[in-house]
C-alpha cells in the first residue's frame, strides 16, 4: 500500500497522524480563486498587521502598518476601502490545476503567479467616461502597481480620445505651496473641487501598497471617491494623485498625494519592461549610528553611516555586504547617522527614497566601512522577495485540498483574516522576521479540515505549518502539490493511498 507522510509545524506538540484515503472520497485541486471560508469570518483586509517599531530602519522598509503604528495612526485609502484600486471583480471563478492544467495562454508564467493585467481583464471589467459625456467605454488594465497604488488603463476606442488634452506633470512642489484636488467624493455624479496647501514632503506609508515612498501631505479635503482624482498646482500642472487619508480623533484634514516622482517611475518602468516591474530594494536591515560608543566600536570617525544588521539571502547584496559593515555613502550620496540623506536645497530625507529611484535591475555603489577599512562595492538592486507576502499574486489566493486537508501558503491577508491568536505565537514570529532562503519560498500551513469520514478525528487542526512530505522539506504549495501527484504516479493500481502526518515545529531562523 502507498504511503503519504506529511510533517506540520505545531506551537505546541510533535505526534504523527495517519488516516487511510478511498479514492471514491481524495480530492485534489490548487486555485487561484477565493478559499473556502469558515462561517462567520470577515473577507480579506487590505490593512496589513504591526511590525515592531523601534530605532531600526530599513533599506528595504521598515513598514508601519495601518492603525498599529507607534502613534496608533490609521491610514486608509480615500476611497474608503480596503481593496485593489478600486477595482470591483466579478462573479467569475478562474482556477488552474497544478500538473493537469497545459493550456495556460498567458494567464501563468513559468512560476505559477498569475499575471495581474491578464488576470484583471479576465474577471474585472472596468469602464470609463468624460466629464460632460453619459457614454462609458471599456477600458483594459495594462499594468498594476500595488506598491504605489496605481493602475495603467488604455482605451482602445478612438472617440474615447476626441477633443482630449493631456494633463502637464509639474514639479515637486514647495511646502504652503498651495494645491487643488479634483474627484467625485461620496459617489457625486458631478466633478467636486477642493483646495488647500502642502503641509509635508517625506518618505510616507502607503496603506494599501504596505510600502514606504515619497509622499505629498496636503490639508485640503479628500474623502471616499477622491482616491485616483489629479492635485494640481496653481499653474495649472499635475502635482500627483489623491489616494489616501490618515484619520484620528486628534487630527483632521490630513490627506495624501502619490507624487508625479512615483508616477512617472510607475510609468517609465512600464516603458522599459513592457511591465510593472516594481521598487527595488537593497535587501538589508539598517540600524542608525546615532550613539558615539557604537560608532567607536565599528571604528567610523565621522558623525555618518548606517549599520547593516541584516542581509536577505534572496537578495544580489548578499555577496557584497556582511553584518557589521557601515555603508556610509549610496551612488555618492553622504548617507547620515540617523539614516538620512539630502533632499532639495535645505532638506532631509529618508536614505530608502534613493533606492526608490532605481529601477529594478540597475547597480549602485556603495561606500562602506568594513573592520575600520573604507571600500567601494556595487550591487544590483531587485524587488524585494517576501517569505510571507503582503498581498497575494492575482488577487486570490491558492489552495490545495487532499482528502479534506485544505493547505494554503501564509500571507499577510490571511494572518489578518485569521487574527493573530489564532495563528499560533511561533508561526507568527517565523512570518515577522524569518527571510525567504530561496526565490519562490513559502511557508504552507494547513489552513483547515472540511469535515469527512476520512479525516475523523482532525477537524479542530488548522493554521498549523506543514513541514515535508514524506521526508522532503516544503519549498511552497506548489512543490507539495508537485510531490502529491508524484506519490499518486507511483503507487500500485488498486491501492488505496494512505497519508502520515507528522506534528512538530523546526524552530524560529533568528535566535
Amino acid at each position: 500500500m502507498a504511503a503519504v507522510n506529511v510533517v506540520f509545524a505545531s506551537p505546541s506538540c510533535s505526534s504523527p497522524l495517519s488516516f487511510p484515503r478511498s479514492s471514491s472520497s481524495y480530492r485534489r485541486s490548487i486555485f487561484a480563486s477565493h478559499r473556502p471560508h469558515r462561517s462567520g469570518r470577515q473577507s480579506l483586509s487590505k490593512d496589513h498587521s504591526n511590525r515592531r517599531k523601534n530605532d531600526v530602519v530599513e533599506g528595504v522598509s521598515q513598514k508601519r502598518f495601518p492603525g498599529r503604528g507607534k502613534d496608533d495612526r490609521t491610514y486608509l485609502p480615500s476611497d474608503g476601502s480596503r481593496g485593489d484600486a478600486g477595482l470591483s471583480q466579478s462573479e467569475s471563478t478562474v482556477f488552474k490545476s497544478i500538473g493537469t492544467q497545459k493550456k495556460d495562454k498567458g494567464v501563468a508564467d513559468e512560476t505559477g503567479k498569475f499575471q495581474d493585467s491578464a488576470f484583471l481583464n479576465a474577471v474585472v471589467k472596468v469602464k470609463v467616461k468624460r466629464r460632460g459625456d453619459d457614454t462609458k467605454f471599456v477600458a483594459k488594465v495594462l499594468a498594476r502597481g500595488i506598491e504605489c497604488d496605481i493602475a495603467l488603463l488604455s482605451v482602445e476606442s478612438e472617440d474615447f480620445w476626441k477633443g482630449a488634452e493631456p494633463l502637464r506633470f509639474g514639479h515637486l512642489p514647495c511646502l504652503q505651496d498651495s494645491v487643488t484636488v479634483v474627484g467625485y467624493p461620496l459617489g457625486g455624479d458631478t466633478i467636486s473641487v477642493t483646495k488647500g496647501v502642502v503641509s509635508r514632503i517625506e518618505v510616507t506609508s502607503y496603506a494599501h501598497g504596505s510600502s514606504d515612498l515619497l509622499g505629498i501631505q496636503i490639508d485640503a479635503a479628500i474623502n471616499p471617491g477622491n482616491s485616483g482624482g489629479p492635485a494640481f498646482n496653481d499653474h495649472g500642472e499635475c502635482i500627483g494623485v489623491a489616494f489616501q487619508v490618515f484619520r484620528s480623533e486628534e487630527a483632521e484634514n490630513i490627506g495624501y498625494v502619490i507624487p508625479t516622482t512615483v508616477v512617472s517611475h510607475f510609468l517609465n518602468d512600464y516603458e522599459r519592461s513592457g511591465k510593472y516591474t516594481g521598487f527595488p530594494s537593497l535587501g538589508v536591515l539598517l540600524q542608525k549610528l546615532e550613539n558615539p560608543a557604537l560608532r567607536a566600536c565599528l571604528k567610523v570617525s565621522s558623525n555618518e553611516g548606517v549599520l547593516v544588521r541584516r542581509v536577505e539571502p534572496t537578495s544580489p547584496a548578499n555577496d557584497v555586504l556582511k553584518e557589521g559593515d557601515v555603508i556610509v555613502s549610496f551612488d555618492g550620496v553622504q548617507v547620515g547617522s540617523e539614516g538620512t540623506v539630502p533632499f532639495r536645497s535645505t532638506e532631509r530625507i529618508a536614505f530608502r527614497y534613493l533606492i526608490s529611484q532605481k529601477f529594478s535591475g540597475d547597480v549602485a555603489e556603495l561606500g562602506i566601512i568594513r573592520d575600520g577599512t573604507y571600500m567601494k562595492v556595487r550591487t544590483v538592486l531587485q524587488t524585494r522577495v517576501h517569505l510571507v507576502p503582503f498581498h497575494i499574486e492575482g488577487g486570490q489566493p491558492s489552495y490545495l485540498i487532499i482528502a479534506g486537508l485544505v493547505f494554503t501558503p501564509l500571507s499577510e491577508p490571511l494572518i489578518e483574516e485569521e487574527c493573530e491568536d489564532s495563528i499560533g505565537l511561533k508561526l507568527l514570529a517565523k512570518a515577522r522576521y524569518s527571510l525567504a532562503r530561496f526565490k519562490g519560498e513559502e511557508i504552507v500551513i494547513l489552513s483547515q479540515v472540511l469535515a469527512n469520514e476520512v479525516n475523523i478525528g482532525y477537524e479542530d487542526m488548522g493554521n498549523q505549518q506543514v513541514m515535508k512530505f514524506n521526508g522532503t522539506p516544503i519549498k511552497n504549495i506548489r512543490h507539495l502539490a508537485h510531490l502529491e501527484d508524484k506519490q499518486i504516479l507511483n503507487q500500485d493500481i488498486g491501492d488505496s493511498p494512505v497519508s502520515n502526518f507528522e506534528i512538530g515545529f523546526d524552530g524560529l531562523l533568528w535566535a
